[in-house]
């Protein structure tokens, strides 16, 4: 049993192989090769008046691995329920968090790992934006706009130059610090020109693709914005007001997160970001959660990855069509495939801590 940190993680693990995992692990969705169950998530007060405590978890398989991702966090949200701000999230004490990947192996059900999922997490989400983008975009796209300057702003970018030769890029976030940080730390680790800009309209205008990776608690990209042949991906459902689908030539979600149940006054969808929800406490606790500020995002007639790859559904068929990706979905999956190759190239270079495996089996019958 393998003990794998984030620093592990990062030595082991590239952006384009994590691309090409996903990519195989979701073809075999179509087969039965590969399977997983939609996130599902459990709020219950916490300590806090103004936030409350989120169990997640998620799980997939693919590639002789299962994996289940766990995170337990505290949300907590911002008072000005008409600012931009961003919810923040924490495990114990700001600046701390907890989140983890279980694997084990589907042959005879050994425990394998467990990982810190820090960076695997910017990773495969990093991803997902790869893989819309090699899916959806013009090839001979060479613009790349993005609206954030975080951590997973910066695998967008590695995962977005992985699939298009990119020459120029343009990115806004609301802190001049951070989003001159990010140009110049991108501009030298990628060797290309990257740009900040004051203006968000101006990381958008004239680019191939625009990416919107940020933690905004209401929409950043504007309808009027787009232009013909542009391609989108977004981070999360709050970065996309409901009004710009109507721009969207083609839309494809990476997969289906909702599971087909009706909602009830414990089992809720949309919380925060949330596919759908358990929701504990009383009624007046229940009023520290945020409500929706738009309606959302029509994805039920949307079209899937899998839809597009084999051939149930078009995607991009014509350069003047506006394009969106919208990254939800098959997490249960894209942690088996990339958690599972990270497993094998740690065990191979001898990398991560020996746990016991006796710790993690019983003769108890459970």
């Amino acid at each position: 049993m393998l003990l794998i940190n984030n620093e592990v993680v990062e030595k082991v693990l590239s952006m384009r192989e994590c691309i090409e995992a996903q990519e195989q692990a979701f073809a075999g969705l179509l087969t039965g090769a590969a399977i997983g169950r939609p996130r599902l998530d459990m709020y219950v007060p916490c300590d806090r008046d103004d936030g409350y405590y989120r169990w997640g978890s998620v799980e997939g398989s693919s590639g002789g691995i299962l994996a289940v991702r766990l995170k337990s966090d505290i949300l907590v949200w911002p008072r000005d329920k008409g600012a931009g701000g961003s919810e923040q999230k924490y495990c114990m004490t700001p600046g701390t968090y907890c989140g983890l990947v279980f694997l084990f192996g589907t042959g005879n059900g050994e425990p394998l790992a467990l990982l810190n999922d820090g960076h695997l997490q910017h990773m495969r989400v990093g991803g997902a934006a790869g893989i819309g983008t090699r899916l959806l975009s013009r090839v001979d796209s060479r613009e790349l706009g993005i609206i954030g300057s975080g951590g997973m702003a910066r695998t967008f970018l590695d995962a977005i130059l992985a699939v298009r030769d990119i020459r120029r890029v343009r990115v806004y976030s609301r802190s001049a610090e951070n989003r001159e940080r990010y140009a110049r730390e991108s501009a030298d680790r990628h060797g290309i020109e990257v740009i900040a800009v004051d203006d968000p309209r101006d990381a958008v205008r004239g680019a191939d693709i625009v990416a919107t990776c940020t933690d905004s608690m209401t929409p950043v990209l504007q309808p009027d914005w787009l232009e013909p042949g542009m391609h989108v991906v977004a981070l999360t459902p709050r970065e996309i007001d409901p009004a710009i689908v109507q721009r969207f030539d083609v839309a494809v979600q990476q997969g289906r997160e909702e599971m087909p149940m009706a909602e009830t006054e414990r089992f809720r969808k949309g919380i925060s970001g949330s596919p759908q929800a358990y929701v504990a406490g009383s009624e007046e606790e229940q009023l520290r959660l945020p409500k929706p500020r738009h309606a959302r995002l029509p994805t039920q007639d949307w079209p899937v990855y899998t839809d597009v790859i084999s051939g149930k559904a078009p995607g991009r068929t014509r350069d003047d069509q506006i394009t969106f990706y919208y990254t939800v979905g098959n997490w249960g999956v894209q942690f088996s495939s990339v958690g599972g190759l990270v497993y094998r190239k740690a065990k191979a270079q001898g990398l991560g801590h020996t746990l016991p495996l006796e710790w993690f089996i019983q003769d108890i019958r459970n």
